[in-house]
C-alpha cells in the first residue's frame, strides 16, 4: 500500500511538471493545498486508465501497432493523457486538457518524469 501511495504522489509531481511545461495542459485551484489534492485525484484517474482503458485500446489496435513499428503507442499514450483530462474536467478537479497536441507532449512528459523517478528510487530487494 505504501508503494501504491509513493507511486501515485510521484505521477502527481510529474502530471504537475507536464502542466507547468506544456501550453493547454491547465491546473486550477486556490491553493497549493487545493492544488496538490487536485492532482493526486488526477493522478489517481490517470492510474484507472491506464490500467483499465489502455490495454483493450492496446489490443483493438494491436494491427496499428505492428505496422507502425510501436509508434501508434505515442497517440495511445496521448489518448489516454487526453481522456484522464476530460473525466478531471468532468468531475471538476481542476485540472485540463486543450486538445490532442497538449495531451500528446503531456503524456511524453509524463512518461520522461516517471522514467526518471523510477530511475531514482531504490529497489527492494526480492529474498531468495
Amino acid at each position: 500500500m505504501f508503494r501504491f501511495l509513493v507511486r501515485l504522489v510521484l505521477t502527481a509531481l510529474a502530471l504537475w511538471l507536464a502542466a507547468a511545461i506544456v501550453d493547454g495542459i491547465n491546473l486550477y485551484g486556490d491553493t497549493a493545498g487545493a492544488r496538490f489534492l487536485s492532482l493526486l485525484l488526477v493522478a489517481l484517474i490517470f492510474t484507472l486508465v491506464n490500467t483499465l482503458v489502455k490495454p483493450i485500446v492496446m489490443m483493438v489496435g494491436c494491427a496499428l501497432y505492428v505496422l507502425t513499428l510501436g509508434l501508434f503507442g505515442l497517440v495511445v499514450n496521448a489518448l489516454m493523457f487526453w481522456l484522464t483530462g476530460w473525466v478531471s474536467e468532468k468531475l471538476s478537479l481542476g485540472f485540463y486538457v486543450d486538445g490532442f497536441w497538449p495531451a500528446f507532449w503531456g503524456a511524453i512528459i509524463v512518461w520522461l518524469a516517471m522514467w526518471v523517478m523510477d530511475l531514482l528510487t531504490p529497489r527492494r530487494e526480492v529474498e531468495a
